[in-house]
């Protein structure tokens, strides 16, 4: 199995900083597409940031300017850099790797989700 491990989730205060990082791991498998999502209460999953397995960047309207996504094809690793963070962040961000095990279909993996704060 892919398995994925999510950090740095927590209470923030607006206009500060955070980073979330995630890394996937296991055997007998190759990683494309990977990157964080949110999601509120309430609301639908929505991209926060994405980076494709053969380069580029994709961020959600809401973030763009603000987050900075990067990657790390050694590690199977991505972080996400998030600044100047609002209330409207808050939400569980859950970090999405799409992989293809060895004989089998990509599929997409999620992890099990971290919570990000944004509060005084």
């Amino acid at each position: 199995q892919v398995q994925i491990v999510e950090s740095g989730g927590g209470l923030v205060r607006p206009g500060g900083s955070l980073v979330l990082s995630c890394a996937a791991s296991g055997s007998q498998f190759s990683i494309g597409d990977m990157g964080w999502y949110r999601q509120a209460p309430g609301k639908e999953r929505e991209l926060v940031a994405l980076t494709l397995r053969y380069g580029g960047t994709k961020y959600g309207d809401s973030v763009m300017g603000r987050f900075t996504i990067s990657r790390d094809n050694a590690k199977k690793t991505i972080a996400l850099q998030m600044k100047n963070l609002e209330p409207e962040d808050t939400a569980v961000y859950y970090c999405y790797v799409r992989a293809r095990r060895w004989g089998r279909d990509e599929t997409n993996y999620w992890g099990q989700g971290t919570q990000v704060t944004v509060s005084s």
